[in-house]
Protein backbone atom coordinates (compact mmCIF):
# COMPACT_ATOMS: atom_id res chain seq x y z
CA UNK A 1 0.00 0.00 0.00
CA UNK A 2 1.47 3.32 -1.05
CA UNK A 3 2.02 5.99 1.54
CA UNK A 4 -0.14 9.07 1.49
CA UNK A 5 1.63 12.07 0.01
CA UNK A 6 -0.26 14.50 2.19
CA UNK A 7 -1.97 14.32 5.51
CA UNK A 8 -3.51 17.63 6.63
CA UNK A 9 -2.96 18.60 10.22
CA UNK A 10 0.26 16.65 10.79
CA UNK A 11 2.83 18.88 12.44
CA UNK A 12 6.48 18.87 11.49
CA UNK A 13 7.49 19.86 14.99
CA UNK A 14 7.66 23.58 14.21
CA UNK A 15 3.94 24.29 14.55
CA UNK A 16 3.14 24.12 10.81
CA UNK A 17 1.51 21.34 8.84
CA UNK A 18 3.76 18.79 7.19
CA UNK A 19 3.06 17.07 3.86
CA UNK A 20 4.31 13.80 5.39
CA UNK A 21 2.24 11.27 7.31
CA UNK A 22 2.74 11.00 11.04
CA UNK A 23 3.85 7.37 10.58
CA UNK A 24 6.52 6.89 7.91
CA UNK A 25 7.62 3.63 6.29
CA UNK A 26 11.20 3.34 5.06
CA UNK A 27 12.97 0.80 2.91
CA UNK A 28 16.66 0.99 3.80
CA UNK A 29 18.73 -1.38 1.68
CA UNK A 30 15.88 -3.91 1.65
CA UNK A 31 15.11 -3.64 5.38
CA UNK A 32 11.73 -2.13 6.24
CA UNK A 33 11.41 0.34 9.12
CA UNK A 34 8.32 2.07 10.50
CA UNK A 35 8.81 5.20 12.58
CA UNK A 36 7.34 8.60 13.37
CA UNK A 37 7.98 11.62 11.20
CA UNK A 38 9.13 13.55 14.28
CA UNK A 39 11.84 10.93 14.89
CA UNK A 40 13.30 11.40 11.41
CA UNK A 41 13.61 15.17 11.90
CA UNK A 42 14.90 14.99 15.48
CA UNK A 43 18.37 16.30 14.55
CA UNK A 44 18.29 19.64 12.70
CA UNK A 45 20.47 19.95 9.59
CA UNK A 46 20.91 16.18 9.34
CA UNK A 47 20.26 14.44 6.02
CA UNK A 48 16.97 12.93 7.20
CA UNK A 49 15.89 16.31 8.60
CA UNK A 50 16.53 17.87 5.20
CA UNK A 51 14.70 15.08 3.36
CA UNK A 52 11.60 15.06 5.55
CA UNK A 53 11.26 18.74 6.40
CA UNK A 54 12.69 20.64 3.42
CA UNK A 55 11.52 18.41 0.59
CA UNK A 56 8.11 17.21 -0.54
CA UNK A 57 7.12 13.52 -0.67
CA UNK A 58 7.13 13.65 -4.46
CA UNK A 59 10.85 14.55 -4.47
CA UNK A 60 11.92 11.44 -2.53
CA UNK A 61 12.63 8.02 -4.04
CA UNK A 62 10.18 5.22 -3.27
CA UNK A 63 10.08 1.47 -3.76
CA UNK A 64 7.35 -0.48 -5.53
CA UNK A 65 5.16 -0.43 -2.40
CA UNK A 66 5.40 3.30 -1.87
CA UNK A 67 7.92 3.22 0.99
CA UNK A 68 10.63 5.88 1.02
CA UNK A 69 13.83 4.26 -0.22
CA UNK A 70 17.38 4.79 1.06
CA UNK A 71 20.21 2.88 -0.56
CA UNK A 72 22.19 2.36 2.63
CA UNK A 73 23.09 -0.47 5.04
CA UNK A 74 19.73 -1.76 6.26
CA UNK A 75 21.17 -3.59 9.24
CA UNK A 76 23.11 -0.62 10.63
CA UNK A 77 20.22 1.78 10.11
CA UNK A 78 18.45 0.40 13.18
CA UNK A 79 21.19 1.97 15.31
CA UNK A 80 20.79 5.25 13.45
CA UNK A 81 17.06 5.13 14.18
CA UNK A 82 17.62 4.22 17.83
CA UNK A 83 19.88 7.24 18.19
CA UNK A 84 17.28 9.54 16.65
CA UNK A 85 14.62 8.39 19.10
CA UNK A 86 16.32 9.70 22.25
CA UNK A 87 19.71 11.00 21.00
CA UNK A 88 21.48 8.33 23.01
CA UNK A 89 23.92 5.73 21.69
CA UNK A 90 23.43 2.18 22.99
CA UNK A 91 25.32 -0.64 21.29
CA UNK A 92 25.57 -4.39 22.06
CA UNK A 93 28.47 -5.49 24.25
CA UNK A 94 30.12 -7.21 21.28
CA UNK A 95 29.76 -4.86 18.32
CA UNK A 96 32.53 -5.05 15.70
CA UNK A 97 30.86 -2.69 13.20
CA UNK A 98 31.73 0.70 14.77
CA UNK A 99 33.82 1.74 11.78
CA UNK A 100 30.96 1.10 9.41
CA UNK A 101 28.43 2.67 11.77
CA UNK A 102 30.51 5.85 11.90
CA UNK A 103 30.50 5.90 8.11
CA UNK A 104 26.69 5.71 8.19
CA UNK A 105 26.57 8.49 10.79
CA UNK A 106 28.73 10.66 8.53
CA UNK A 107 26.47 9.94 5.57
CA UNK A 108 23.34 10.92 7.52
CA UNK A 109 25.20 14.02 8.78
CA UNK A 110 24.76 13.07 12.44
CA UNK A 111 27.85 14.86 13.73
CA UNK A 112 27.32 14.10 17.42
CA UNK A 113 26.85 10.38 16.77
CA UNK A 114 29.95 10.31 14.57
CA UNK A 115 31.93 12.07 17.28
CA UNK A 116 30.84 9.49 19.88
CA UNK A 117 32.02 6.66 17.67
CA UNK A 118 35.37 8.18 16.68
CA UNK A 119 37.41 7.90 19.96
CA UNK A 120 37.43 4.10 19.81
CA UNK A 121 38.03 3.88 16.08
CA UNK A 122 41.76 3.29 16.40
CA UNK A 123 41.29 0.56 18.99
CA UNK A 124 38.82 -1.33 16.82
CA UNK A 125 40.18 -0.47 13.38
CA UNK A 126 40.83 -4.15 12.78
CA UNK A 127 38.57 -6.81 14.26
CA UNK A 128 41.27 -9.45 13.88
CA UNK A 129 43.85 -7.41 15.81
CA UNK A 130 41.37 -6.85 18.62
CA UNK A 131 40.65 -10.57 18.88
CA UNK A 132 44.34 -11.45 19.00
CA UNK A 133 44.98 -9.00 21.83
CA UNK A 134 42.13 -10.48 23.87
CA UNK A 135 43.31 -14.06 23.38
CA UNK A 136 46.07 -14.96 25.89
CA UNK A 137 47.30 -17.87 23.76
CA UNK A 138 47.68 -15.68 20.70
CA UNK A 139 49.22 -12.82 22.70
CA UNK A 140 51.95 -15.18 23.87
CA UNK A 141 53.08 -15.54 20.26
CA UNK A 142 53.44 -11.82 19.64
CA UNK A 143 56.93 -10.28 19.57
CA UNK A 144 58.17 -9.27 23.01
CA UNK A 145 55.51 -11.30 24.84
CA UNK A 146 57.91 -13.95 26.08
CA UNK A 147 56.63 -16.56 23.65
CA UNK A 148 58.17 -17.24 20.29
CA UNK A 149 61.34 -15.33 19.50
CA UNK A 150 60.88 -12.15 17.45
CA UNK A 151 63.25 -13.51 14.85
CA UNK A 152 61.08 -16.56 14.36
CA UNK A 153 58.20 -14.35 13.24
CA UNK A 154 60.23 -12.37 10.73
CA UNK A 155 59.94 -15.14 8.15
CA UNK A 156 56.19 -14.51 7.86
CA UNK A 157 54.33 -11.60 6.36
CA UNK A 158 53.02 -9.04 8.88
CA UNK A 159 49.43 -10.07 8.27
CA UNK A 160 50.20 -13.72 8.94
CA UNK A 161 51.23 -13.00 12.54
CA UNK A 162 47.64 -12.35 13.57
CA UNK A 163 46.03 -15.18 11.63
CA UNK A 164 44.43 -17.75 13.89
CA UNK A 165 44.04 -21.43 13.07
CA UNK A 166 40.58 -22.90 12.76
CA UNK A 167 37.91 -24.40 10.54
CA UNK A 168 35.29 -22.91 8.23
CA UNK A 169 32.54 -25.03 6.70
CA UNK A 170 30.92 -23.99 3.43
CA UNK A 171 27.54 -25.54 2.63
CA UNK A 172 24.96 -25.20 -0.12
CA UNK A 173 21.82 -26.87 -1.44
CA UNK A 174 21.57 -27.55 -5.13
CA UNK A 175 19.14 -29.18 -7.52
CA UNK A 176 19.00 -30.22 -11.13
CA UNK A 177 16.57 -31.95 -13.48
CA UNK A 178 17.35 -34.93 -15.71
CA UNK A 179 14.93 -35.61 -18.58
CA UNK A 180 13.49 -38.95 -19.51
CA UNK A 181 15.94 -39.12 -22.38
CA UNK A 182 19.29 -39.76 -20.71
CA UNK A 183 20.98 -38.05 -23.65
CA UNK A 184 19.31 -34.75 -22.75
CA UNK A 185 21.53 -32.30 -20.93
CA UNK A 186 20.84 -31.89 -17.22
CA UNK A 187 19.17 -28.63 -16.27
CA UNK A 188 21.04 -27.20 -13.31
CA UNK A 189 19.36 -24.74 -11.05
CA UNK A 190 21.11 -21.80 -9.47
CA UNK A 191 22.56 -22.27 -5.97
CA UNK A 192 20.14 -20.38 -3.75
CA UNK A 193 22.47 -19.65 -0.84
CA UNK A 194 25.97 -20.50 0.36
CA UNK A 195 26.10 -20.89 4.13
CA UNK A 196 29.15 -20.26 6.31
CA UNK A 197 29.69 -22.07 9.61
CA UNK A 198 32.54 -21.52 12.04
CA UNK A 199 34.01 -19.02 14.45
CA UNK A 200 32.63 -15.53 13.93
CA UNK A 201 36.05 -13.88 13.88
CA UNK A 202 37.37 -16.23 11.16
CA UNK A 203 34.27 -15.85 8.99
CA UNK A 204 34.50 -12.04 9.10
CA UNK A 205 38.25 -12.11 8.47
CA UNK A 206 37.84 -14.11 5.27
CA UNK A 207 34.56 -12.85 3.80
CA UNK A 208 34.27 -9.32 5.23
CA UNK A 209 31.44 -7.26 3.70
CA UNK A 210 30.32 -10.15 1.49
CA UNK A 211 29.11 -11.94 4.63
CA UNK A 212 25.42 -11.37 5.32
CA UNK A 213 25.21 -11.39 9.11
CA UNK A 214 21.76 -9.88 9.54
CA UNK A 215 20.49 -13.22 10.89
CA UNK A 216 23.08 -13.29 13.66
CA UNK A 217 24.38 -9.72 14.10
CA UNK A 218 25.46 -9.55 17.74
CA UNK A 219 27.41 -12.78 18.14
CA UNK A 220 30.75 -12.28 19.98
CA UNK A 221 33.92 -12.84 17.89
CA UNK A 222 35.02 -15.91 19.85
CA UNK A 223 31.67 -17.71 19.51
CA UNK A 224 30.62 -20.07 16.75
CA UNK A 225 27.71 -19.59 14.37
CA UNK A 226 25.98 -21.52 11.61
CA UNK A 227 23.67 -18.69 10.56
CA UNK A 228 25.90 -16.69 8.22
CA UNK A 229 25.64 -16.81 4.45
CA UNK A 230 27.33 -15.12 1.50
CA UNK A 231 25.87 -12.33 -0.62
CA UNK A 232 26.95 -14.09 -3.81
CA UNK A 233 26.21 -17.55 -5.20
CA UNK A 234 29.50 -18.69 -6.73
CA UNK A 235 31.32 -21.47 -4.88
CA UNK A 236 34.55 -20.74 -6.75
CA UNK A 237 34.51 -17.18 -5.44
CA UNK A 238 34.20 -18.46 -1.87
CA UNK A 239 37.00 -20.97 -2.44
CA UNK A 240 39.28 -18.26 -3.84
CA UNK A 241 38.76 -16.13 -0.72
CA UNK A 242 39.52 -19.06 1.59
CA UNK A 243 42.68 -19.88 -0.35
CA UNK A 244 43.75 -16.24 -0.22
CA UNK A 245 43.56 -16.32 3.57
CA UNK A 246 45.56 -19.54 3.92
CA UNK A 247 42.76 -22.13 4.20
CA UNK A 248 42.78 -25.46 2.42
CA UNK A 249 40.06 -28.10 2.00
CA UNK A 250 40.32 -31.08 4.34
CA UNK A 251 36.95 -32.81 3.88
CA UNK A 252 33.84 -32.85 1.74
CA UNK A 253 30.50 -34.62 2.08
CA UNK A 254 27.29 -34.65 0.08
CA UNK A 255 23.83 -36.18 0.27
CA UNK A 256 21.23 -36.40 -2.47
CA UNK A 257 17.62 -37.41 -3.03
CA UNK A 258 15.57 -37.98 -6.17
CA UNK A 259 11.95 -37.05 -6.75
CA UNK A 260 9.58 -36.51 -9.66
CA UNK A 261 8.13 -33.22 -10.84
CA UNK A 262 4.66 -34.77 -10.70
CA UNK A 263 2.92 -37.98 -9.72
CA UNK A 264 3.75 -39.42 -13.13
CA UNK A 265 7.00 -41.42 -12.79
CA UNK A 266 7.69 -40.92 -16.50
CA UNK A 267 8.18 -37.22 -15.97
CA UNK A 268 11.57 -35.57 -15.45
CA UNK A 269 13.49 -36.53 -12.33
CA UNK A 270 14.50 -33.76 -9.95
CA UNK A 271 17.64 -34.37 -7.90
CA UNK A 272 18.34 -32.30 -4.82
CA UNK A 273 21.53 -32.39 -2.80
CA UNK A 274 23.24 -30.80 0.18
CA UNK A 275 27.02 -30.47 0.10
CA UNK A 276 29.52 -29.29 2.70
CA UNK A 277 33.20 -28.41 2.28
CA UNK A 278 35.41 -28.18 5.35
CA UNK A 279 38.39 -25.82 5.17
CA UNK A 280 41.21 -25.59 7.70
CA UNK A 281 44.02 -23.16 8.41
CA UNK A 282 46.83 -24.63 10.48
Amino acid sequence: MALADTEPGVSNGAGSASPFSEIVELNVGGQVYVTRHTTLIAVPDSLLWTMFSKKSPAELARDSKGRYFLDRDGFLFRYILDYLRDLNLVLPEYFPEKNRLQREADFFQLRDLSRRLSPKMSAENSINEEICQSDPEEAALQPGAGGALPGALSAYSPSSDSKKSGYITIGYRGSYTIGRDIQTDAKFRRVARITVCGKTSLAKEVFGDTLNESRDPDRPPERYTSRYYLKYNFLEQAFDKLTEFGFHMVACSSTGTCSYSSSDPTEDKIWTSYTEYVFCRE
